[in-house]
């Protein structure tokens, strides 16, 4: 599958998911709604950067206030890279192995990620908005699967057509 940018993605990927914005906030909404019957959730952690907006909207549904970030880089665009923790979550959501605390992403795909923040916060309830089968036994709650080899475009990299980031073309 060749992306609208001209960089071929991983050759596992044979099928495209393009996600709206629109899409996207409909689907964090029902995550929300499937967790508020999980909960109560003392704290959100999102998984930088893809699980910022999902769990803000999940925060915003489920009135939580104590927001952290666990960042996490796994994927040049198309192609899953070597995983690196960027900044671990704080010592106090790592309290009790996480209990009580919810970690929000937008995807779980080959799972790497999931185990990684799974081994920081074993108690956590872990939930992301799209799973694929690979990965669907590492977290908790999700709400659309979608097949292994399908790529799914983020309304953050789309335009009309995948847009680098501003970084990656010159530009500050």
């Amino acid at each position: 599958m060749q992306n609208t940018g001209g960089a071929d993605l991983d050759e596992r990927y044979r099928k495209g998911f393009p996600v709206s914005w629109e899409q996207f906030h409909r689907d964090s909404r029902a995550l929300a709604w499937r967790l508020a019957e999980k909960g109560p959730f003392k704290a959100v952690v999102a998984i930088t950067r893809g699980g910022l907006v999902p769990a803000a909207i999940v925060a915003r549904e489920l009135e939580i206030r104590v927001i952290e970030t666990v960042c996490i880089a796994s994927y040049d665009y198309g192609r899953q890279g070597e995983l690196k923790v960027l900044k671990p979550v704080g010592e106090t959501f790592a309290e009790n192995g996480g209990e009580g605390v919810l970690v929000v992403d937008d995807l779980v795909d080959t799972g790497r990620t999931a185990r990684v923040v799974r081994e920081m916060l074993p108690r956590a309830h872990l939930a992301t908005v799209y799973a694929k089968p690979a990965g669907v036994p590492l977290v908790d709650t999700f709400v659309t699967e979608v097949s292994q080899d399908t790529w799914i475009y983020l309304p953050w990299d789309m335009a009309l057509q995948f847009v680098p980031p501003f970084i990656q073309q010159g530009q500050p």
